[in-house]
């Protein structure tokens, strides 16, 4: 693979000291509202949305951002430079030392933690936010924490679909947060709770069918009087009942001229609409961008599958639009030296992929050199 070729580690300085983003409060403070950066890890004032937690509780949905988020956040970032190679004619990426924060962008919570959940602002709203916490001497990021995109207005634009840019306005918590102070991640993707809010809307409502109907206890069939004086309410629900408890039982129920036995349609597959979960599974995994059988929807052409193409397919079709978002956002002037960039290492989650890839004819035995 190109990305990780021809690439070289120099040294680089370390991070300048680090200053706090704001002065240090007073210990005692005075008509100070609460809002904006100062609700910033006041966690009561989160939110992340509540068209995104409706999505969240359909199990295709679920499913795909977990898959997203557990690729993201098992790879590490690289810091490098970009050297013109004239041997070559081409940008070579030399691997630099990285920054402090690189490891752990916020230092309350773990790497894996941060991505993630950057990576689902990403999918459902179509843009994340980083607070910058505290700076270097030099003026650059030191460490960042996440404010969850589901909390933040933004008059500027309106909140969706489409976003065209980075917002000049930016609200937390009915107070103004300065930009200068956030890090705006732009997904090239439209949040999915903009993009098709009808495919939602109509796998929720299966589900809650389906849900009633798991519910609801139909019978197995009807006892139909077909001639005779009419029996009351009472004497049929006493016939009912004895004819189920002889069918529990395994006994024979029995039936004179005037009664009649018509078992009922209702088979499980209808009753739980099973066809109709399925097609909104494959839909919902369409809005995802993840491929279908990797959520567990039955797709022919997919039946044989390796496992280095299932992983090759989730980070291509799923993962690298965002993993590009991320890295390319960070690499900004905003938060780096100009020059300096970032990268997803993803070689760790495809490492079976490139050793699959680096075999030769030669390195693979056949049957009857093995026996």
């Amino acid at each position: 693979m190109g990305i990780f070729a021809n690439t070289k580690v120099k040294k680089a300085a370390i991070s300048p000291a680090t200053l706090n983003a704001q002065p240090e409060a007073p210990k005692v403070q005075a008509a100070v509202g609460i809002g904006g950066a100062n609700s910033v890890g006041h966690f009561y004032q989160y939110q992340e949305g509540t068209a995104r937690n409706r999505a969240m509780s359909l199990a295709t949905v679920s499913r795909s951002r977990d898959l997203l988020a557990s690729v993201i956040a098992c790879m590490p970032l690289q810091m490098y430079n970009e050297v013109f190679n004239d041997s070559t004619g081409e940008m070579e990426q030399v691997d630099i030392a990285p920054r402090s924060w690189l490891r752990q962008p916020d230092p309350t919570v773990t790497y894996n933690f941060l991505m993630a959940w950057t990576l689902d602002d990403l999918l459902f709203y179509g843009r994340a936010f980083w607070y910058i916490s505290s700076r270097t001497t030099d003026g650059f990021p030191a460490s960042f924490t996440r404010i969850p995109a589901g909390s933040i207005t933004t008059p500027d634009q309106t909140d969706g679909p489409v976003f065209f840019g980075i917002s000049k306005e930016v609200y937390f918590a009915g107070q103004q947060i300065p930009t200068e102070d956030l890090v705006q991640f732009l997904s090239p993707i439209q949040g999915i709770i903009y993009s098709s809010q009808q495919t939602i809307a109509t796998a929720l409502k299966v589900e809650e069918s389906r849900y009633n109907m798991a519910r609801t206890s139909l019978p197995s069939g009807i006892l139909k009087q077909t001639g005779g004086e009419p029996l009351s309410a009472t004497e049929l629900a006493d016939i009912g009942a004895a004819f189920n408890q002889a069918r529990l039982t395994s006994q024979t129920a029995v039936l004179n001229e005037f009664l009649t036995y018509e078992p009922s349609n209702a088979t499980p597959d209808k009753m739980l609409m099973i066809e109709s979960a399925q097609y909104s599974a494959l839909d919902l995994a369409r809005l995802c961008g993840i491929p279908p059988y990797l959520v567990g929807v039955a797709t022919g052409s997919y039946a044989y599958t390796s496992s280095e193409q299932s992983r090759a397919d989730l980070y291509i079709f799923g993962v690298k639009p965002y993993a590009e978002c991320i890295a390319s956002t960070l690499s900004q002037n905003n938060v780096l030296p100009r020059g300096t960039f970032v990268k997803f290492n993803a070689k760790n989650y495809l490492e079976e992929n490139y050793i699959a890839d680096a075999m030769t004819p030669d390195d693979e035995n056949t049957q009857e050199e093995l026996a």
